[in-house]
């Protein structure tokens, strides 16, 4: 199944830690959860604050501790396809969040989001008859047009759980897009 997860960092500098995580898998189950610092984790930007909105103090009071949150994470996400839109960062927040629960650093992979946006677009496109030699092009056309789309709707809400249910409701937007355009090209014949 395919699932989308975002975290919310406490920086943007090399020692910075998740402060929460969030997924929603494509049958709609979700998940949140504030994430309670190791007690080696003291990288804190008050301008990561000020984006998310989350204080330390919250998360030591309301946190579930780390370790607690790797293993959920483990147990309900290995197997899945795993998606984010900053793979990098969000990598970079899951490897410390599983090394620091004492698991291995890989037991859960991301991947880039806009990968299950193009797969998407081209499985739909498939499905529906369009023929191989068409399909390149309207998906070019269908993911640039969302991608303008997006830029313009502005940045995202910045809390792990919103961020990844809108990127559901993209991937969804998009497969509905493809099936309209492939409807539309197979009409045309």
């Amino acid at each position: 199944m395919i699932v989308f997860l975002d975290f919310e960092a406490s920086s943007l500098g090399k020692r910075g830690f998740p402060v929460e995580v969030g997924w929603v898998a494509e049958d709609g189950s979700e998940e949140s959860h504030l994430i309670r610092p190791a007690p080696d984790w003291d990288d804190w930007s008050e301008e990561a604050e000020g984006i998310h909105g989350l204080t330390r103090e919250t998360l030591e009071r309301e946190g579930e501790p780390h370790d607690v949150v790797a293993r959920r994470m483990v147990a309900v996400l290995t197997g899945h396809a795993l998606y984010a839109s900053a793979p990098s960062w969000d990598g970079q927040w899951l490897s410390r969040l599983l090394r620091a629960a004492g698991l291995p650093r890989h037991a859960l992979r991301l991947h880039d989001t806009e990968e299950a946006q193009r797969e998407a677009v081209l499985a739909t496109l498939a499905e529906a008859g369009v023929p191989a030699e068409q399909r390149a092009g309207l998906a070019y056309g269908i993911l640039s047009a969302a991608l303008a789309e997006a830029e313009q709707a502005g940045p995202p809400a910045h809390r792990a759980l919103a961020d990844a249910k809108q990127e559901l409701e993209r991937w969804r937007e998009l497969r509905r897009r493809a099936a309209g355009a492939a409807a539309q090209a197979l009409g045309g014949r």
